[in-house]
């Protein structure tokens, strides 16, 4: 398979990288400063706000798989929100597996995590700009063929199970590997599963 990756320097991206190219596929890594990703066939520069350059990597692709991530230096997060709101928009013909927040899910009440008072304020915003990423994609229907995966609410933990276990809306557990996560994001990638929902996986 064809399979891009826009954020592959980071610590998703670079995990999905590697695990991809481990299972023999054709791996693009995308990133804004052009840093090469270990196991990627090509290294491609653009950033997810240059919508008519990330339609044509996604159209060229048979799965692309999106691993950015908000600001976290204190700037604003709204830019990657509007940017996943330009992209829907332009209707990509090509696959869409994009990694969430854990914010959104819910708990057992049926609360979004993100609105409990407990929730860590520093990564408030973040989670909130990825709920509303995670309505774009519902509100776009199968007008995109999109799947937004949402990692537990531990994530990035160091340690890796080598397998997962994943579940709907509410949390299949409480911690992630990046590992972990790069296996159910190429196996998506490859099988096509959860088109058109939100599924989220855990270390098993």
């Amino acid at each position: 398979m064809r399979i891009t990756v826009i954020g592959g320097s980071g610590a998703t991206g670079s995990a999905v990288v590697a695990e991809a190219a481990r299972r023999g596929h054709t791996v693009t890594s995308v990133t804004r400063s052009g840093t090469h990703a270990e196991g990627a066939t090509a290294d491609v520069v653009a950033d997810l706000a240059d919508t008519p350059a990330v339609v044509d990597l996604v159209d060229a692709a048979d799965a692309t798989i999106i691993a950015v991530s908000p600001d976290r230096t204190g700037g604003p997060v709204q830019p990657v929100v509007d940017a996943f709101a330009a992209l829907v928009a332009a209707r990509p013909a090509g696959r869409l597996v994009v990694v969430g927040g854990a914010g959104s899910l819910l708990d057992a009440e049926g609360r979004r995590i993100v609105d409990d008072p407990a929730f860590p304020e520093d990564y408030r915003n973040e989670a909130l700009a990825f709920a509303d990423v995670l309505e774009l994609f519902r509100s776009a229907g199968d007008a995109v063929a999109w799947t937004l995966v949402s990692p537990a609410p531990n994530y990035p933990t160091e340690e890796s199970s080598g397998a997962y276990v994943s579940g709907t809306d509410s949390p299949a557990g409480p911690a992630l590997s990046a590992a972990d996560m790069a296996l159910a994001l190429v196996d998506e990638a490859e099988r096509d599963t959860h088109r058109g929902i939100r599924f989220t996986v855990a270390s098993a």
